[in-house]
């Protein structure tokens, strides 16, 4: 059974970098699938953040755009989303997920604070 498994949050300043990468274990997430990343802030929604599709420019949320990169390596089953120039305002739990699979992880927390 395919597992997703995020990792890279952490506390960070206004302005700093994080590297969020999300591993397939357990199984294989093939490199035919859509990878996308979502957050969710305290008390608010889940939101999309960007995705990845074979065959397809990547795409980004208007308040990431410019800022957030994903990418992906199919020979170790890893999606990545590096996260430049970082707000107050991208706090939150970040999740990935699987699209076709409609599987996702168990989120790592990024917390934007000075």
């Amino acid at each position: 059974q395919v597992q997703l498994v995020e990792s890279g949050g952490g506390l960070v300043q206004p302005g700093g970098s994080l590297r969020l990468s999300c591993v397939a274990s357990g199984g294989r997430i093939s490199s035919f699938d859509a990878m996308a990343w979502y957050r969710q802030a305290p008390g608010k929604q889940r939101e999309w953040v960007a995705t990845i599709a074979p065959g397809r420019s990547p795409r980004y949320a208007d308040s990431v755009n410019g800022r957030f990169t994903i990418s992906r390596d199919n020979t170790k089953y890893t999606v990545f989303l590096q996260m430049n120039s970082l707000k107050p305002e991208d706090t939150g739990v970040y999740f990935c997920k699987a699209v076709e699979h409609g599987l996702w992880g168990q989120g790592t927390q990024v917390t934007v604070s000075a």
